[in-house]
């Protein structure tokens, strides 16, 4: 169910690292959130280390490597040491495909609410609700 944005740069040569970073971000989100990888989106995108700047220099300068991970997840699924283990346990684990990081990467946990996001056009809430009465998800 969660939406994964990821944006990295890496200022050295290397293959493409796309799908080495998606099975990562996926592996993590399913063993510290608890999410179904089966109903999870990523998007994985890639920026020239020389137009991502942190503390005004170019991280191709720097040479060092960043990353921004945007997920959304329905709020209230996850305690705060999960969300605290998933950005260590990522932190790490990035580190380890694109090199050495900037201490500015980030990971955003967006909590929205069970009524507002979903996905196959059902919320989140409608598909509790019918798990809670055990009927499908269409007829709650």
């Amino acid at each position: 169910m969660p939406l994964i944005t990821v944006s990295y740069t890496t200022p050295r040569q290397s293959p493409p690292l796309k799908a080495d970073i998606a099975s990562a971000v996926s592996e993590l989100t399913a063993k510290i959130l608890h999410k179904d990888p089966e109903v999870t989106a990523i998007i994985v995108k890639s920026v020239e280390a020389s137009d991502w700047f942190a503390g005004g220099k170019s991280l191709a300068e720097q040479k060092l490597a960043s990353y921004w991970i945007d997920i959304h997840v329905s709020e209230g699924t996850n305690t705060k040491d999960e969300k605290a283990a998933y950005l260590a346990a990522m932190f790490q684990r990035m580190a380890g495909i694109l090199g050495p990081l900037h201490h500015e990467t980030y990971l955003h946990v967006d909590e929205v609410k069970g009524d507002a996001y979903g996905f196959g056009g059902l919320t989140q809430e409608r598909r509790y609700i019918a798990g809670k009465l055990e009927v499908s998800p269409e007829k709650a």
